[in-house]
This record gives C-alpha cells, structure tokens and sequence, in this order.
C-alpha cells in the first residue's frame, strides 16, 4: 500500500529544499519554524540583515508563486519591527510519474521553485 504524504510531510519537504538554498547562500540560521502555518519558518542573517522567510508546499495544478497577500503582509509588518526583510518561498510540488496523483512516500516528484520572492 502506498503511503501519501500528509500536510506536515509535504511542509517538511518544501522547508527542506528552501533551507538547502538558504544555507547554500550563506544565510545564518537564528530560528527555524517548521510546525506547518507557523510564520515565518526561517529567521536568518545574510550580510548582517535580518531575512524572515515564509515556506509554503503548494501541489500541482496550484502555482507556487502566488501566496495569500494579508500572511504575507502581517509577516512584513512584523519583520519591519525587527527591521528584517521578508521574503516568500513557494515550493510547488508534484508526483513525478503522473501530476495529477497525490505524492506518496515511496515515489519521486517532481519540485517547481522559483526562489526567494522578497515581500515588499
């Protein structure tokens, strides 16, 4: 039988493929949030500036680049405090041997990110 992965699975994979670009980019991790609706997961320092980075998995057909403009806002207003740049990382992911299936534990997928989009 095959194992689907559930919504914390899926979160925990965006946060992964976003933290490995974050660390590849020399960021410096201060928190990590990784409990799904969160925010932001990421609390990290590049060139002695604060980022706040939301992490959201967003299944096929969804487009991974559009997120819910009033989380993003709150975020940003809660990052200006802190004078911190906030940043949206939609990771779009799918089953790689059919797009419209679920993601199962045991089978590839296939992952769409665009990067760090910066909330301004």
């Amino acid at each position: 039988m095959k194992n689907e992965l559930n919504r914390q699975e899926l979160h925990n994979l965006a946060m992964n493929i976003v933290g490995k670009e974050l660390e590849d980019d020399g960021f410096e991790f201060l928190g990590i949030n990784s409990e799904f609706k969160r925010d932001p997961q990421f609390v990290a320092l590049k060139d002695k500036k604060l980022h706040f980075v939301i992490v959201r998995a967003v299944l096929y057909p969804d487009n991974p680049t559009i997120y819910d403009p009033a989380l993003a806002e709150k975020v940003r207003d809660h990052a200006v405090k802190y004078n911190a740049r906030t940043f949206y990382a939609g990771v779009g992911l799918a089953n790689s041997n059919d797009y419209e299936k679920p993601l199962y534990k045991e089978e590839d997928y296939v992952v769409n990110y665009a990067g760090l989009l910066e909330i301004k």
